[in-house]
Formats: structure tokens, C-alpha cells, sequence
């Protein structure tokens, strides 16, 4: 029997909410898998709350603790307390760093039942995968203030790109592009996001090593899209795409557009992968803390329900994470099955959770 340690960082808002359904199903899973693994996690209270009386979202020894799991199941920051670009560097991206979770993964399928907005769209017709370099770029924190407060204020953020970084999440993607393929999944193409006609450094470099690295994947067709015409092309023909990989910020934008083309942000998951496995890896939902329904019981736990079945596919529990998602797919599907509001029902978060656990047995 296989044991994982699972550091579960539900967060604030909704992600409380949502994630406590995600444990809900994971452990449906674990005993359907009667005795193939176990999962023992231990509840982190970093968040708004831990800030508000220690300064900061997580102990200064935070990054050394969570080395210590093999994975990490996370909810949502976001508290009208602490300001949003503290609370977001002091918790995902300071784990995304610390942890050298390097490759952002965003499926994006659309599936029966899920409220697609484009016309004509039908399920299975969409799928692809955005592949997200996620520790440089442009969100690297590399820049400054001056002359704060007065009229000659200036602000400076620098974007870094190391070829190692764009290297390694280029190769990242044609591997994934390749297994797809494989799997009969994907149609073994790969699209690279840049803006290099603009940026003639830092994306002229990353078309440069992009150039030099599909030369090593003659099996891959691929090509690239400028960052404004990819996302008018994942509204206007989404089941064009395959994989798609881009940089930091680039990535960040396409996958919110992909998320709302295949139902919405309430059935997106994410994963933050150490692909070496050399550190944990971060497995989220990618809504908000939603402050506004928080406590409620409205939120949509599909997204993290889904990125708990990512995080024990990644894991080696693959049947487990299908079974999981399975799961997931027959509720959507079936017209009678409790949805919450974003998907026409008026369901709780904890009676989608419970549907969703009781068809895993």
C-alpha cells in the first residue's frame, strides 16, 4: 500500500468550503481503492486569520515545513484585511518559488453538462492543456519604487527569462504533447504564446529557444500564436488547440479565457508541478476566495474536487484520480444530480460533494 502526506491548505473564503469537499471525495476514493494507498494529511491554517495575528499568511519556516509532504492540496487567499498582492507572494507564489513548482498545468475540457458559452460546442470537442512556466517571467519580483508619493513617482517591474526556465517548460510541453498523443487523447500538436513582433528581448528569446527545441520533436507539429491572437482563437476555435505552452503572465490569461470557455472558473483545476518531484507539488482550484458567498455553502467544489484527482494522478494513484473524475463527469451529465447556481441548480457545496462521494461508492 502506497502513503502519501498531504499538506492541506484550505485557505480563506470559499476555498474552506470547496476544499473540505475535495478531502470529502479524496477519501470516498481511498476507501474504494480498498487498501492501494492511503493519504495522511494534516490541515495548515495559513491564511487571512494566521496573518492577522502572526504578520505574515505562513511561519517563517513555512517553505521547510511543507517539504516535508509530498503534496499540497490548496483552497484560496483572499481577505479585505490583508492586502491581495501580500497574501497572493506569501502564499502561492511563494510556494510556486520555494518549491521550484515550475510547470502550471490547466486542463481544459468541456464535458457533458458543463454550461459552455460558445455556440455548437459539444462535449469532447474541446480538450486541450495549458503548460504555464510558473516561477519567472514576468511575475518574477524583480524591480522597485521611486520618489514614492510624489508627482515623479516611478515604478519599475522587470520581466526574467532564464533559458534554462523557458528550455525546461518547452520540453515540458512536448513531452506532454507527445504522451497525449500517444494516449489518443491529443493530436500531437503544440502551440507556443508569445509576443516577440513587441518584446524584442525577453520574447524574442523565448521564440529563439522555442525555434531550437521543436527541431528535437520532428513527431510534433507546431507552430506558434502571438498572446492577443491565441486568446481571440480560444474563443473562436478552442478545439483548434492541443497543448499550449507560454510564459508566466501569457499563461495566466489564457487559461482564465480557457476555464470560462469550457464552463467557468467553478470546474478549473490547476496543478503546480516539481516535476522532478525534488519538492511537493501545489494542486488547487483556480476561483477566488469569493469573499461574497463565503460561508454560504453556494461555492462550486468541482474545481477542487478535479484538482484533488490531478494531484493523485500526479502521485501514481491513476486509477484513483479516474475514478474520481468519472465521477465527477456522471454528475455533471446527469440532468437530476444536485449542481450548484453557476450550473443551473440550486444545490449546496456540501450536496454536490456528497453526490459526488456516494457515486465513488
Amino acid at each position: 500500500m502506497g502513503s502519501h502526506r498531504i499538506a492541506v491548505m484550505p485557505g480563506d473564503g470559499i476555498g474552506k468550503e470547496t476544499i473540505r469537499e475535495a478531502m470529502k471525495v479524496l477519501r470516498a476514493a481511498e476507501r474504494n481503492a480498498k487498501g492501494a494507498f492511503k493519504l495522511e494529511t494534516t490541515e495548515l491554517d495559513w491564511n487571512s486569520d494566521y496573518f492577522v495575528k502572526h504578520g505574515r499568511m505562513m511561519p517563517e519556516d513555512g517553505i521547510q515545513v511543507l517539504r516535508g509532504y509530498d503534496a499540497i492540496l490548496f483552497g484560496a487567499v483572499g481577505d479585505a484585511r490583508v492586502p491581495e498582492h501580500v497574501s497572493v507572494a506569501q502564499t502561492i507564489l511563494a510556494m510556486r518559488r520555494g518549491l521550484d513548482q515550475w510547470a502550471n498545468i490547466r486542463p481544459a475540457r468541456l464535458l457533458a453538462g458543463a454550461p459552455c458559452p460558445l455556440k455548437d460546442k459539444q462535449p469532447g470537442q474541446i480538450d486541450f492543456v495549458v503548460v504555464r512556466e510558473n516561477t519567472e517571467g514576468e511575475y518574477a519580483d524583480v524591480g522597485g519604487n521611486l520618489f514614492a508619493g510624489t508627482p515623479n513617482e516611478v515604478a519599475v517591474q522587470s520581466a526574467v527569462f532564464t533559458r534554462r526556465g523557458t528550455e525546461r517548460i518547452l520540453r515540458y510541453g512536448f513531452e506532454l504533447c507527445r504522451k497525449r498523443k500517444k494516449q489518443g487523447v491529443g493530436r500531437g500538436k503544440l502551440t507556443s504564446v508569445s509576443k516577440q513582433n513587441a518584446q524584442r528581448h525577453s520574447q524574442v528569446f523565448w521564440h529563439k529557444v522555442f525555434e531550437e527545441v521543436r527541431k528535437d520533436y520532428p513527431d510534433i507539429e507546431s507552430g506558434f500564436l502571438y498572446i492577443d491572437a491565441a486568446c481571440m482563437d480560444l474563443v473562436r476555435k478552442p478545439e483548434a488547440f492541443d497543448v499550449i505552452v507560454s510564459s508566466n503572465l501569457f499563461g495566466d490569461i489564457l487559461t482564465d479565457v480557457a476555464g470560462v470557455v469550457v464552463g467557468g472558473l467553478g470546474i478549473a483545476p490547476s496543478a503546480n508541478l516539481n516535476p522532478d518531484k525534488a519538492a511537493p507539488s501545489m494542486f488547487e482550484p483556480v476561483h477566488g476566495s469569493a469573499p461574497d458567498i463565503a460561508g454560504k455553502n453556494l461555492a462550486n467544489p468541482l474545481a477542487a474536487v478535479m484538482a484533488g484527482a490531478m494531484m493523485l494522478d500526479f502521485l501514481g494513484e491513476d486509477a484513483a484520480a479516474r475514478t474520481m473524475s468519472k465521477a465527477v463527469e456522471s454528475v455533471l451529465a446527469d440532468p437530476k444530480a444536485p449542481k450548484t447556481k453557476d450550473f443551473g441548480g440550486n444545490a449546496s457545496t456540501s450536496e454536490v460533494g456528497d453526490e459526488i462521494a456516494a457515486r465513488l461508492g
